[in-house]
C-alpha cells in the first residue's frame, strides 16, 4: 500500500496552523488526511488548537478552557502569518467536519488531554463523528493513552495510534496488548529494528512530524503508512515520484 500523505494542523508550513485556511488549502494539494488538535473551551464546546495556552499562536493571552467560544473566535489565530491572510479564528470541530464530509480526506484527530483532561471530551468527539458519518474516516490520537482507552471503550469501531515522543522498547507489544491499530512516533524513532517490530503485529506507523523530501523518500521506502508534515504539496510530489 502506498504512504499517505497527511497535513499536520493543516498545510501549517504556508498558511496559519489549525485554522480553515490551512486544512482547504491542505486539501486543495491533494492530502490524502489532515492531521488536528482538539481541546475544549470554557461552554464546553470542541474546538481546533493546539497549545493549551493561545499565546503563541492567537493575539490573546491565556488558556483555551478558560474563555467562551464566542470570546475565543474574537482573537486572531494567524500565528506567525500574522496579517497575511486576514483574520482567521479558532475553528470549531464541528466548522471542520463541515468542510470534510464530502470529500474522501482521512481525520486524526488528537485529542489534546495531555495536560488538561477536559473531561467528556471523548463522548463530545464521538458523537459529532456519528452525526457527520465520519466513523469510517478518523484516527484518534493523543499523548495521553488513558484518553484514547477512554475513547476506545465508548466507540470501539474506530482507529486508534497511541502518539509517543519516547524511544519506546517492545512499542508493538504494547499497542497490541491494548488493542491500538496505530503507533504514531516522532520520525526520528523508527529505526529499522522498531519499524520491524512494529510492522510485526500488523499495526499502522503514522510519525510525525517529517518536513523533508529526505525524510518522506525514507519512511516511504521503510514501508511507513503515512508521513504527517506541514509541507504536503512536498510530501505528494515526493510519494508521486516514488510510485
Amino acid at each position: 500500500m502506498a504512504t499517505k500523505n497527511f497535513a499536520h494542523r493543516g498545510y501549517s508550513g504556508k498558511y496559519p496552523e489549525n485554522t480553515m485556511l490551512a486544512f482547504r488549502k491542505a486539501i486543495e494539494a491533494g492530502a490524502d488526511g489532515i492531521e488536528l488538535d482538539v481541546q475544549l473551551t470554557k461552554d464546553d464546546e470542541a474546538v481546533i488548537i493546539h497549545d493549551e495556552s493561545i499565546d503563541r499562536t492567537t493575539n490573546g493571552k491565556g488558556l483555551v478552557r478558560d474563555y467562551t467560544l464566542e470570546e475565543l473566535q474574537k482573537f486572531d489565530a494567524s500565528s506567525i502569518f500574522t496579517g497575511q491572510y486576514g483574520h482567521n479564528p479558532i475553528p470549531t470541530l464541528r466548522e471542520y467536519f463541515e468542510l470534510v464530509k464530502d470529500t474522501p480526506v482521512i481525520t486524526n484527530i488528537e485529542l489534546k488531554t495531555g495536560v488538561n483532561e477536559y473531561p467528556g471530551i471523548e463522548e463530545k468527539v464521538w458523537k459529532m463523528i456519528q452525526e457527520f458519518g465520519l466513523e469510517d474516516r478518523i484516527i484518534i490520537s493523543s499523548f495521553n493513552h488513558f484518553s484514547v482507552m477512554r475513547m476506545k471503550a465508548i466507540a470501539p469501531s474506530l482507529k486508534y495510534g497511541f502518539l509517543t515522543e519516547s524511544w519506546f522498547l517492545d512499542v508493538g507489544a504494547y499497542c497490541a496488548k491494548h488493542g491500538v491499530q496505530c503507533f504514531h512516533p516522532n520520525y526520528h524513532n523508527l529505526t529499522p529494528e522498531v519499524v520491524a517490530e512494529v510492522k510485526s503485529y500488523g499495526l499502522e506507523i503514522n510519525p510525525y512530524t517529517v518536513n523533508t523530501e529526505e525524510a518522506v523518500r525514507d519512511l516511504a521506502l521503510k514501508g511507513i503508512d503515512s508521513v504527517i508534515g506541514n509541507y504536503p504539496e512536498m510530501a505528494k510530489e515526493v510519494l508521486a515520484s516514488i510510485g
